[in-house]
């Protein structure tokens, strides 16, 4: 269990690196310094009675689910709360249609074709199935360093290893996702 002094010690060591992380995501400085306070404060009054290392962990998915809700409520709030009637005429007359109003051009850039999305989905099927099939010590390793963004240190504080083990199973979980999917046509 960790003590309050490691608990204060452990929340000023990481803060700046989760504020950075939570503006990157947002790029938004006052949604990301709430997100970080919350996600500290969740920490300390649901989770003060694990051990000092956990803590790092227990943080970092904290923080990623808030910054993943915060994602979601936004989304859902522009759509809901998004007005025609913000939206002028550009002749004044008041007969106003949204498609004329759109510069399709430049959306269009922005936007991926039905064949890419498609695309992206199948590779990332794919993916999931290969990642799946790595055996487990490498499939840690892989999903903790590149999917939880831990670095060499955490992940093997994690694990229960060296940084040199993560480095190695690191490396051959990425060489062989790479020639799996090269064989299937990936490149």
């Amino acid at each position: 269990m960790a003590t309050e002094q490691e608990l204060n010690d452990f929340l000023a060591s990481i803060d700046k690196r989760a504020y950075l992380r939570a503006a990157f995501s947002t790029r938004d400085d006052d949604a990301a310094m709430d997100l970080v306070q919350d996600a500290m404060i969740s920490l300390a009054t649901k989770y003060a009675n694990k051990p000092r290392d956990e803590l790092p962990l227990l943080f970092q998915r904290i923080l990623t689910n808030a910054i993943l809700d915060w994602h979601r409520k936004r989304k859902v709030r522009n759509v809901l709360f998004s007005n025609l009637s913000d939206f002028e005429t550009q002749d004044g007359d008041g007969d106003f249609d949204l498609l004329e109003a759109l510069d399709l051009e430049q959306v269009s850039e922005h936007l991926e074709g039905a064949d890419t999305q498609m695309e992206r989905l199948q590779i990332l099927k794919h993916l999931e199935t290969e990642i799946s099939r790595l055996p487990a010590r490498q499939r840690e390793a892989f999903l903790l360093r590149y999917w939880e963004e831990l670095d060499v240190a955490e992940t093997a504080q994690a694990m229960g290893c060296s940084e040199g083990s993560v480095k190695t199973h690191c490396s051959r979980a990425v060489h062989s996702l790479a020639r799996v999917l090269k064989a299937q046509g990936y490149a």
